[in-house]
């Protein structure tokens, strides 16, 4: 009996002196945790909604285009030889982009070339008989007049002068007739070479057509065709982009146009950065079904930014009305939730609340179109995972 006693009282003592140890490793832990987290659970406050005053603006949509930007498409029919680089490679003003095979206008050349020789030859031939015709009119030719069976010089000098005053025939207008008829050759002679001409004229340029020239320095910026592939004229080639320069271009509802003007500065939100673009150009026509109109902003040099890439352009309501707006800083949004929320404080205890943002200032402020009125508490830098109830210390 005395021995399990002993026992007993062993055992108790080993269970309280491991309790102890459990207990002072979970302080240890606890006072780590509160040091970890001290620094930042010191930086939440609560700070106090603010209001300004500005523009109400709207936030459209918009994407990143080149200030310039062209399609080249085939001139002529063939196989491609050569297309230069893939999507995003540079090239330089003058550079030959793509390559299709001349084989066949290059047949066409030479045939042309030899119908200009034959009309050469052709209307050489005709100036040289008109000459004659001017210089020994066929109607002086003795062996052309076989008369009535005398002697060829019987009937130039004696035969034809008869016919002439008998009033059978006409000499002068068989001349003029053949003269007009010499003049006709030559001319018919000229046309032909001129049309052959015009023909090669027609080969040198198509031929020029088979090499693809870029207008202006850029960058590829898509392809729709590749090496090999045959194809027809006016089929698309690749598409060229002027991209040292970028500009964003919307599709603002007709409303809003009267709070733009050209050169105008609006606030735009591309890639999680505020900047500012200007007004380049505003279409002077607008889209029937969708009544809106397409404007073109420019953004500043030196942007991030790559052609297709969304952003949001905050067009003003109107250009003359000013209204209060609310704004809270970034970091009082909540971290980790899909939707924008703040914890506004009441009384001794906090509550989510929802809002809808518009847009965001270059020093991190946002605008709040709704969810929030001037004077409001919210917290300010509040920790990840905290919800409703949550105060700073």
């Amino acid at each position: 009996m005395l021995s399990v006693h002993r026992y007993m009282v062993q055992n108790k003592h080993m269970k309280t002196s491991s309790s102890k140890k459990i207990r002072l490793k979970i302080a240890s832990l606890v006072i780590g945790l509160g040091l970890f987290t001290s620094p930042v659970l010191q930086s939440a406050e609560i700070i106090t909604v603010g209001e300004t005053s500005a523009k109400a603006t709207s936030t459209l949509g918009s994407s990143v285009v080149p200030k310039k930007q062209v399609l080249l498409s085939a001139q002529i029919p063939g196989r491609i030889l050569s297309l230069a680089g893939k999507v995003g490679t540079s090239y330089r003003q003058g550079d030959v982009i793509a390559e299709i095979d001349p084989t066949a206008l290059l047949a066409k050349r030479n045939s042309v070339v030899a119908q200009i020789s034959m009309a050469q030859a052709n209307l050489y031939n005709a100036q040289v008989q008109y000459q004659r015709e001017v210089i020994t009119p066929r109607r002086d030719d003795i062996s052309a007049m076989p008369g009535f069976g005398f002697p060829a010089m019987m009937d130039q000098f004696i035969t034809r002068p008869m016919a002439d005053m008998m009033g059978t025939t006409d000499s002068d207008v068989s001349e003029h007739a053949d003269l007009i008829n010499s003049q006709t050759a030559v001319s018919q002679a000229n046309f032909a070479l001129q049309q052959a001409q015009a023909q090669l004229q027609e080969i040198d340029s198509s031929l020029r057509d088979s090499k693809t020239i870029a207008p202006f320095d850029g960058m590829i910026i898509k392809k729709m065709a590749e090496v090999g592939d045959t194809v027809q004229p006016g089929q698309p080639l690749v598409e060229l982009g002027y991209t040292s320069a970028l500009q964003l271009q919307a599709d603002v509802p007709s409303g809003l146009i009267s709070g733009l003007k050209q050169g105008g500065k609006v606030n735009a939100k591309l890639g999680g950065k505020v900047v500012q673009a200007t007004v380049a150009e505003i279409h002077p026509v607008a889209d029937p079904e969708r009544h809106t109109i397409v404007v073109k902003f420019d953004l500043p040099t030196g942007v991030k930014a790559y052609p297709g890439m969304y952003a949001e352009v905050m067009v003003p309501l109107s250009s003359n009305r000013d209204s209060s707006t609310v704004t809270i800083p970034k970091t009082a949004l909540l971290k980790g939730r899909s939707l924008p929320s703040v914890l506004v404080v009441q009384g001794d205890a906090s509550v989510l609340r929802l809002v809808r943002l518009g847009s965001e200032g270059a020093d991190g402020v946002l605008e709040v179109v709704s969810g929030l009125t001037a004077g409001d508490k919210v917290i300010n830098n509040p920790p990840s995972g905290v919800a409703s109830g949550w105060l700073p210390q």
